[in-house]
């Protein structure tokens, strides 16, 4: 069984997998015909759906070890990844509120790692 650690890390992993397949998926959005060859042939469109398929199943792996109310709102990440992969694959721009978004994200994430703490006093 994993450790809450490992979970956590497996679940940033994963958000990583999922957040790299949105960006397969755009990429190949850009030549995606609606015919059964041209879904089939369209190698990003693929890679992000295996992608998908290994995050969804380390995602269950993950949940073993540690706490869900924990690990599930750790998927907010990818969010922060999508942004930092977009800037680099697909050239798009970040601004401020982009930003301010992101910080509030990570500022979120932590307050629930805090929150979930054995040691809080009146934690149920």
């Amino acid at each position: 069984m994993a450790t809450k650690l490992e979970s956590i890390l497996l679940v940033l992993f994963t958000t990583l997998l999922t957040s790299s397949a949105q960006i397969l998926y755009k990429l190949g959005s850009a030549t995606l015909t609606f015919d059964i060859v041209s879904i089939l042939t369209n190698y990003y469109l693929v890679g992000g759906i295996v992608l998908y398929a290994v995050g969804g199943t380390l995602m269950i792996v993950s949940f073993r070890g540690g706490e869900v109310s924990v690990l599930y709102p750790i998927i907010a990440t990818s969010y922060i990844w999508v942004s930092w992969l977009s800037i680099f694959f697909l050239n798009e721009k970040m601004n401020a509120f982009k930003w301010f978004g992101v910080a509030f994200i990570i500022f979120g994430i932590i307050s629930i790692g805090y929150g979930s703490k054995e040691s809080v006093p009146g934690a149920i």
